[in-house]
């Protein structure tokens, strides 16, 4: 566990794996830390893997906002710069995937291969995120927290695997409202349907079939505007890589290897 402090700014991070091996970055989505991934450590262990919390998340710090999708993917180029690493292969699951794409489209060198994970290039409007931040600055993070299994999860998974959908959803409710709300204001200004046509890197996308948040949809639209791009779709919520670990896990290795 090591902390990178940058112009002030501190972000938490871990590396596992086979540190010789090809790095891996996998990066948390919204209201979430790096402990996300935990499902996927055991079967990626071949890799380096870099895991850290999105600023406003975790044991990150959680500087005022608003943040943009920029200053979050600085906080990435930031991190390999201080590791020495000039190339990864990036995962990032919702916000974690809009971090991905603006990385790929704005510092195509420091992209290997891209893991989009049920993200999309623009997620939602900015009026329902900036209605959110508001919400959590003004009464905190159960409201968001109440209503996220079924965001998050199916319902068959979610009472079948209690124990562990109840511990994500507390890492939500921990949140820091005004990291959250930060977070949700860069996701409210950011577009990047009109640019993602200018990815480079081999990509896979992973879509949830059952995903209410970002949608099949808008997975086929993305695997059609990405030049090197391949589509899979696992019968999952929108947490895919917990819901489906195998099934996730097995895809990365597939299109890394």
């Amino acid at each position: 566990m090591t902390i990178l402090t940058k112009n002030g700014t501190k972000t938490f991070y871990e590396l596992s794996g086979t540190l010789s091996g090809k790095p891996l970055l996998m990066s948390n989505s919204l209201g979430t830390d790096l402990g996300m991934w935990d499902l996927q450590i055991p079967r990626l262990n071949q890799f380096c893997l870099i895991r850290y919390d999105t600023l406003g998340h975790g044991q990150s710090d959680k500087p005022n906002g608003p943040y943009t999708i920029e200053k979050l993917g600085n906080q990435v180029i930031e991190l390999l710069d201080h590791l020495g690493i000039e190339k990864v292969n990036f995962c990032g699951l919702s916000m974690g995937g809009v971090i991905g794409q603006w990385l790929a489209v704005h510092h195509p060198h420091r992209v290997d291969k891209l893991i989009l994970a049920n993200t999309a290039p623009k997620i939602g409007t900015a009026a329902a995120w900036i209605e959110r931040a508001s919400l959590v600055r003004s009464v905190g993070m159960n409201p968001v927290a109440d209503s996220a299994a079924s965001r998050w999860f199916t319902p068959s998974f979610f009472e079948s695997h209690n124990g562990q959908s109840k511990y994500l959803i507390e890492v939500l409710r921990k949140t820091n409202p005004e990291g959250y709300a930060s977070c949700c204001e860069a996701l409210g200004s950011v577009d990047l349907l009109q640019e993602i046509n200018k990815i480079k890197a081999n990509t896979l996308i992973i879509s949830g079939t059952e995903d209410p948040v970002t949608t099949v949809s808008d997975a086929l639209f993305m695997a059609k505007m990405i030049p090197n791009a391949t589509l899979l779709q696992i019968a999952a919520s929108h947490i895919s890589n917990v819901e489906k670990p195998e099934d996730f896990s097995n895809a990365l290795i597939k299109f890394l290897t």
